[in-house]
């Protein structure tokens, strides 16, 4: 009767670990198939996601008051941001404009803004270049992605 106790034991101990060696391949091949697929995005689509996501909240707080929610503008006051052709035009310029306000009149679509945007000197560079991205790359416009660095060195040349 000992012996079959012993037995019994060891058979169940075996099934146990026969089981818990399937959960850990099972769990390693699970987290392998997550790994990939992770890295499958490039770290271009991972900062583009970053900075379109900061980009927005920036946008909500400092931008959506004039040019709408959906970047139709606001009348005659304020120019909407869904004309990628003066955006794309005008990108270099995009980031002194976002952090420093314009004067100037802007034409779009035929329509005449003379409204002075205003400045927001307490965006940092990179505050500057997320909402840049955000607002090339939202409301139909698909501009791609503008790095920080690239940013910087624009705001640098700002007159």
């Amino acid at each position: 009767m000992k012996i079959n106790f012993i037995r019994a034991f060891f058979v169940f101990v075996a099934i146990n670990k026969t089981s818990m060696r399937k959960y850990i391949i099972n769990a390693i091949f699970l987290l392998s198939v997550t790994a990939s697929v992770f890295s499958c995005q490039s770290q271009g689509t991972i900062d583009l996601q970053n900075y379109m996501s900061n980009g927005k909240d920036i946008y909500k707080a400092k931008c959506q008051n004039c040019h709408g929610e959906n970047g139709e503008g606001l009348g005659n006051l304020a120019p909407p941001l869904t004309d990628s052709v003066f955006l794309k035009n005008n990108k270099t310029r995009l980031a002194c404009i976002i952090k420093n306000g314009t004067n100037e009149k802007i034409t779009i679509n035929g329509k005449v803004y003379q409204e002075k945007m205003p400045s927001f000197p307490e965006l940092a560079d990179i505050d500057v270049a997320q909402v840049m991205v955000y607002i090339t790359n939202s409301f139909g416009n698909k501009q791609g992605f503008v790095p920080y660095s690239k940013v910087s060195l624009q705001l640098q040349k700002c007159k």
